[in-house]
């Protein structure tokens, strides 16, 4: 599958060329950093060139505007006939990904009078095709699950509010934040279920935890899940099945990350000893264990985001599917500004309403405002170094997401329990996917394939859904699965379809920011996601939403969610 996936492409159609790096048994067309015989030089800049992102006013505009035909974005590796450049720009440009008509790119294009990627808030202007109403998702005999409301603790970069905290304290926080908005009594909570990736050793079942701390009756079952940047996902897939089967009438479902204070552990060497003198029953005994120990049985093992069955840093990975898709380090600085200048406007403009002020416990200290979302400029990105494949990776800290800490939990019921007790809920969780794959070449490409097998299965199409909320991890990712789901080539190669699905309208796609810039606490993020479709579709007045995110181990999720009449 490496194979298939470095190799370049040729489309026979005249739809135009669908081109992947190449790499023969000669020659790798991979980041390569090394010998004074590789240049790797990405080109960008003079004059002409222009890659400006614009926010600010009604109009506001996110064009993704690179190069001229005078600007190269060479990467070269190997030998002079060995080439695998990224360029972007004109019509001459020869190594993007095109898929669809001469008018479809991959480039993310906000703007114009027809086209606005502005925040919409539902009001008589807003064009979100309330008057076109689709089928509805409802399957007889299937009882229906609703999402009735959602919080968060504000997320955090790691290190900073929250880093005297314990991961039960941010989870506990965002349980009673969800009660407290919605009312709900504790005895009415039926199963409590949270996500989580790094576990605290303490706390592994953070759920229970959680769950107690917050005042829930001791009766009531609690239980944890990890599934890596989508075990809140998880969490909530879970919650849909106990109230379709007809478990449970309400549960609270969550996840919470805490990266300010992760276990770090010993050698195993210095685990052994230490598990031997606790064993000991001699004075002789311990002297002689303690006198076995040598300098490197105290080198901790850190933890790293890396693949155990692959080795590899999902940064690497991210840097290899940039070069594989042909995506630019300006289209990566572009798309993050954006994601940066959309969640500041949302958050002055008052839309991120699942985020709830919370005391950190032991201070007076009250936080209210995830404190990640920093708009800069593309010339201030451009300063910044690669950050995993160096010197001559495109992905960066700019055009990444930051370790962050936060909760998050959702309230999920049947439908008539919830009317039956007063609530007007916010949407239907109507359908969901998992999907897996190559955990080595394809690990970032979870969405490109979740997304097709739900929409096929749903019988819907990409213009049929009004809200769209991609899970972030690097701009890279986000760019590669928006050209995989383009291309005809990867339909039929990969996923034995015969033609594409199709990409996303940027005007349509996370617009309230995401991941780069709200932050992304690994366990949490799902249940953020899931909200903001949900709260987008009331304040857009569309119908269908589509939630879609990858994960470590190469795995991915999608959910189908349906508005709530009001």
């Amino acid at each position: 599958m490496a194979s298939m996936l470095l190799k370049v492409l040729r489309s026979n159609s005249s739809n135009g060329p669908v081109s992947l790096a190449t790499r023969s048994a000669s020659t790798t067309a991979q980041l390569q950093t090394g010998s004074a015989s590789t240049t790797a030089r990405l080109q960008t800049g003079s004059a002409s060139t222009t890659a400006r992102l614009q926010t600010g006013s009604a109009s506001t505009t996110a064009q993704l505007q690179t190069g001229s035909d005078s600007t190269t974005a060479q990467l070269q590796t190997g030998s002079a006939s060995t080439t695998a450049r990224l360029q972007t720009g004109s019509a001459s440009t020869t190594a993007r990904l095109q898929t669809g008509s001469a008018s479809t790119t991959a480039r993310l294009q906000t703007g114009s009078a027809s086209t606005t990627a502005q925040l919409q808030t539902g009001s008589a202007s807003t064009t979100a095709r309330t008057g076109q109403s689709k089928k509805t998702l409802a399957r007889p005999g299937v009882r229906n699950v609703v999402l009735v409301e959602g919080v968060r603790t504000p997320f955090l970069l790691s290190g900073t509010a929250y880093a005297d905290l314990m991961p039960h304290d941010l989870a506990r926080a965002s349980l009673l934040g969800l009660l407290q908005r919605t009312g709900l009594p504790l005895d009415a909570v039926d199963h409590v279920v949270y996500g989580t990736v790094i576990q605290e050793v303490k706390t592994s079942n953070v759920a229970r935890e959680a769950a107690l701390g917050a005042g829930l009756s001791d009766r009531t079952p609690a239980h944890t899940v990890t599934m890596a940047c989508i075990s809140s996902n998880m969490a909530i897939t879970t919650a849909v099945g106990l109230v379709a089967a007809g478990q449970c009438d309400a549960v609270v479902a969550g996840g919470v990350e805490f990266m300010s204070d992760v276990p770090i552990r010993h050698s195993r060497a210095m685990r052994r000893t230490m598990l031997s003198l606790s064993r000991a029953k001699t004075l002789g005994q311990r002297l002689s264990l303690i006198g076995g120990i040598r300098p490197a049985h105290l080198s901790p093992e850190l933890p790293a985001v890396a693949e155990f069955s692959t080795g590899e840093i999902m940064g690497h990975s991210a840097d290899r599917l940039a070069a594989a898709f042909a995506v630019s380090r300006v289209e990566q600085d572009e798309f993050a500004l954006r994601s940066h200048c959309f969640a500041k406007e949302a958050q002055d403009a008052g839309l991120l309403r699942d985020v709830m002020s919370f005391q950190v416990p032991g201070s007076h200290h009250i936080v209210s405002q995830d404190n990640g979302i920093r708009p800069t400029s593309l010339e201030q990105m451009a300063k910044l170094k690669p950050a995993f494949v160096k010197p001559h990776g495109t992905v960066t800290a700019a055009n990444s997401s930051f370790l962050s800490d936060g909760a998050s939990a959702v309230l999920v019921m049947s439908e008539e329990k919830a009317l039956a007790m007063g609530y007007r809920p916010l949407a239907y969780l109507r359908d969901y996917v998992f999907v897996a794959q190559d955990p080595r070449d394809q690990l970032l490409l979870g969405p490109a394939y979740a997304t097709p097998t739900l929409l096929e299965r749903a019988g819907l199409t990409v213009a049929d859904i009004d809200v769209f909320e991609f899970h972030e991890a690097f701009a890279a990712q986000i760019l590669a699965n928006l050209k995989a789901m383009d291309s005809d080539w990867f339909a039929r190669t990969y996923m034995g379809r015969t033609s594409k699905l199709g990409s996303p309208p940027m005007e349509r796609f996370n617009l309230w920011g995401g991941s780069l810039s709200l932050g992304h606490p690994f366990g949490a993020t799902g249940c953020r996601l899931v909200t903001t479709v949900a709260q987008r579709l009331q304040a857009e007045g569309g119908q269908y939403g589509l939630v879609a995110a990858c994960a470590a181990g190469g795995q991915g999720h999608a959910m189908l969610i349906e508005a709530y009449p009001q």
